[in-house]
């Protein structure tokens, strides 16, 4: 009995999906997000192989990922949570397309030259897995004997999005050889090949050989292996990660497979099967994915539709209400809107182009920000502010830092936080804050079992991502984001503003001083001092003024009522210093002024 072959898959996820935006950007694509199910469809590529049945030809082995700087602690942990440890996550500096990437795996796997690899891109859908398997193992056999090995799928419409493989003559009982490749074609070539029969699509899965593929690669290519065995040599373990060097990747030519070895090569094969294949590489097809209504909507989120009929509408967000529409796309992100019509989808990836050529963040960022500790969303933005929600993971702490330009007020939404800032590690409970300067070294630590969500305001004359100094870090990102204090340029307005009060004020006659002595002279001459005139009774003033005033020839009058006792006035408060007593010295006389000699 013949020994089974190891079989490692090769994830390659580096694509940005950018036909699916504003769901799919490149820092957050599709291949990370739960699109068809509630895994992502990258875990769902991990999975889909599964183990070898029992008598199978070969044994499935740990698989081998290769993807970008950005996504790399997502991949891990979107692997750690469905089970599934690779043998290795390989991070490249940059897209170089799919035959490099293909080409730093089997470098790894090269000691055995006559292991397979199936590559596969992670953003696929497949709905029947069993037939995936089933075809899987036909083409095991076709591959040890020699041939690149390439899944044909049965195509049920005539698209145009997909390049074409015409079938040659037959390799056993389930594959062919492959005659051509056809590019994507027109409407009208499409319909001719459904008609005639032969063609499948190109779904851009491969099997074959280790050895094999790196001698046609360098047979097409040649200058591609040689540089990726350089990147390869000089690169390092970062954590659980491999980081091919940067500077020697640079110079490796991109190239995809199927131009680089499959249409080069005289060792191509084809297994045609119906595995209700799906690139989801528009919202079309995403929408073919997913479940309908009676009138052929599907409706994710907060909707309402009403008169609508085969109509894809995704809210994130707010509450999101369509009437009329027919045959639309309607997706509603926190920070963007898609309406499109689905004739025309293909034109979301200019409309990409158009926001990168006017350098907005929202052709790349999304709203929700992953690191490996957990995430956070901005909430609220605006001058000299930011509002932001932070989870922070089980077990999980972020970085030891500091900011230049910035405080930030911690409030505690749920969970419990251990909180270092400078000197001092203390705890916050539920509804509890804390403060941060500018400058303050700080680290925010997750000691719970639950995640820990967050609230944080940040206030400062600048409010940047990159406003960060990292001191330590558990995820080896020492040295990443760091800048050195900002000179933040001041208005023109009060710029100007203050020069002119500069100006005015160096035009301005400084008044001299006096002499001081002659001053306290002239202020001892000026002084007066006044007795204090002593009380006198009401009465007796008026009694006295009526004793000057002559009698008038006049009868009697009747004798008038006496007067009322008028009321003591009020005694003056009595001051704590004496009244000061009049000065018995005659003025002091002034100084003579003083003969110069």
């Amino acid at each position: 009995m013949t020994k089974p072959v190891r079989l490692f898959p090769v994830i390659l996820s580096g694509g940005s999906g950018s036909r699916l935006w504003p769901l799919s950007r490149e820092e957050f694509p599709k291949q990370l997000q739960p699109l068809t199910s509630d895994k992502s469809l990258l875990q769902e590529t991990a999975q889909r192989l599964g183990a070898a049945p029992s008598g199978a030809a070969f044994e499935v082995q740990p698989p081998l990922v290769v993807c970008n700087e950005v996504h790399r602690f997502i991949v891990a942990e979107q692997l750690r949570a469905i089970g599934v440890e690779p043998k290795a996550v390989i991070i490249e500096p940059q897209g170089r397309n799919t035959a490099p990437a293909a080409a730093v795996a089997a470098l790894l796997l090269e000691e055995a030259p006559g292991d397979l690899m199936l590559i596969m891109p992670s953003d696929h859908s497949v709905r029947d897995p069993d037939a995936f398997r089933n075809a899987v193992a036909a083409a095991v056999d076709v591959a040890r004997a020699g041939h690149l090995v390439t899944f044909g799928i049965k195509p049920d419409a005539p698209a145009t999005a997909y390049g074409y493989i015409k079938r040659g003559g037959a390799l056993g009982k389930h594959a062919f050889k492959v005659e051509t490749f056809v590019e994507k074609p027109d409407v009208a070539t499409a319909t001719r090949f459904l008609q005639e029969g032969g063609y499948d699509w190109n779904g851009g899965i491969f099997l074959c050989p280790v050895g094999l593929y790196l001698s046609e690669l360098e047979r097409g290519e040649p200058e591609i292996v040689p540089a990726c065995r350089r990147a390869l040599k000089e690169g390092k373990n970062d954590l659980f990660f491999f980081r091919l060097d940067a500077k020697t990747f640079a110079e490796v030519p991109s190239q995809s497979i199927d131009y680089g070895v499959m249409e080069k090569t005289d060792k191509a094969a084809v297994v045609p099967v119906d595995m209700g294949w799906s690139d989801v590489g528009s919202w079309s097809a995403l929408h073919q994915e997913t479940a309908h209504d009676a009138l052929g909507n599907t409706t994710l989120g907060d909707v309402i539709a009403l008169e609508t009929q085969n109509t894809y509408i995704r809210s994130e967000k707010q509450l999101t209400a369509v009437i009329g529409l027919k045959d639309a796309i309607v997706v509603v992100t926190p920070d963007a809107v898609l309406v499109a019509d689905k004739a025309h989808d293909q034109a979301v990836k200019k409309v990409v182009e158009q926001l990168k050529a006017k350098g907005r963040t929202e052709a790349t960022a999304q709203n929700r920000t992953y690191r490996p500790w957990g995430w956070f969303q901005n909430i609220d933005e605006g001058h000299r502010f930011k509002v932001k929600r932070i989870c922070v993971k089980p077990g999980a702490q972020l970085s030891l830092q500091k900011h230049w330009h910035r405080s930030e007020h911690w409030v505690v939404v749920t969970g419990i936080a251990i909180v270092t800032r400078n000197d001092e590690e203390f705890q916050l409970r539920e509804n509890e804050s804390t403060f941060l300067p500018a400058g303050a070294i700080h680290r925010l630590s997750n000691p719970g079992q639950v995640e820990l969500h967050m609230i944080e305001v940040q206030s400062g004359e600048y409010v940047g991502e990159d406003d960060i100094v990292r001191i330590a870090d558990n995820y080896g990102r020492e040295g990443q984001g760091d800048v050195q204090p900002r000179k933040i340029a001041k208005p023109v307005k009060a710029a100007a503003k203050i020069a002119a009060k500069v100006a005015k004020k160096a035009r301005r006659k400084m008044r001299r001083k006096a002499n001081p002595s002659p001053a306290a002279r002239r202020r001892v001459r000026r002084r007066v001092v006044r007795p204090r005139a002593p009380l006198i009774s009401t009465r007796k003033v008026a009694q006295k003024v009526a004793s000057k005033t002559p009698a008038k020839s006049q009868p009697k009058a009747a004798p008038k009522p006496p007067l009322p006792k008028p009321a003591r006035p009020a005694k003056p408060a009595k001051s704590r210093k004496a009244p000061a007593k009049p000065s018995r010295k005659p003025p002091r006389k002034p100084a003579k002024p003083r003969k110069r000699k």
